[in-house]
């Protein structure tokens, strides 16, 4: 039983898209909140974003192609 749970799971590992990202262009001021920079990125037509290093800048995530 084990064996048959565990070919199916290899059986079935699709290939996941690497996530690339874009620094917002619309997004003002130091990146706090998460949500905050998402939504502005979504404006500019990405499906999510994130704040991220040192300077605290908003990043627009996307599957790359």
């Amino acid at each position: 039983m084990l064996l048959l749970v565990l070919s199916t799971e290899m059986g079935t590992k699709v290939g996941e898209a690497r996530t690339c990202e874009s620094q917002s262009q619309r997004f003002k001021g130091t990146c706090v909140s998460e949500s905050n920079c998402a939504n502005v990125c979504k404006t500019e037509g990405f499906p999510g974003g994130h704040c991220r290093g040192f300077r605290r800048r908003c990043f627009c995530l996307t599957d790359c192609a």
